[in-house]
């Protein structure tokens, strides 16, 4: 297991994107796709609008959706709207909507 984890962190430098650890108590971060995601989240589009904006299939869009609600422990798509600041930076709870 060593062996790969250390492949893994090394195709990981070289495509410039750090390891992040994962210890037991080590704070899950989202990636900079499920960030974008959780993001366009919050203006309410659909699983198909936001796989269109991205270039990616609305299959994709439910898979990282399913991690980011593991990571930041939510359970639905408003709960996430509200906790997660949308793509202008401003938080869901602040829009009016």
């Amino acid at each position: 297991m060593e062996a790969f984890a250390g492949r893994a962190r090394a195709e990981l430098r070289a495509t410039g994107e750090p390891a992040l650890p994962r210890s037991p108590g080590a704070r899950e971060v989202l990636t900079p796709q499920e960030a974008q995601i959780a993001g366009m989240v919050a203006g309410h589009p659909t699983n198909r609008e936001i796989a269109a904006r991205l270039f990616i299939s609305a299959s994709t869009v439910e898979y990282h959706l399913r991690k980011i609600f593991r990571k930041l422990g939510v359970t639905s798509r408003v709960q996430l709207a509200r906790t997660f600041p949308d793509h202008e930076g401003i938080p869901a709870w602040q829009d009016g909507g």
